[in-house]
């Protein structure tokens, strides 16, 4: 069974919430969320995006220079 959802992790609560904004003013379905637990113990948020958007969500933020850190299944 494929992955239904990715989470972006990004350096700093302030590139998440431009990574959701980028993403919204492209049409891409994002979700700021708590980072999971077991992806990492520091606190903060990351952005949420459906598999299939993943392509394009990447793409949009390399544009847009929103760094991240790494994507993981979720």
């Amino acid at each position: 069974m494929s992955p239904v959802y990715y989470v972006i992790l990004v350096p700093s609560t302030s590139y998440a919430v431009r990574g959701e904004h980028v993403l919204n003013q492209k049409g891409i379905a994002s979700k700021l969320i708590p980072v999971p637990r077991s992806l990492s113990s520091d606190c903060g948020v990351c952005i949420r995006v459906a598999a299939d958007d993943l392509p394009a969500a990447r793409q949009a933020l390399d544009a847009a220079k929103v760094p991240y850190d790494s994507v993981h299944e979720f």
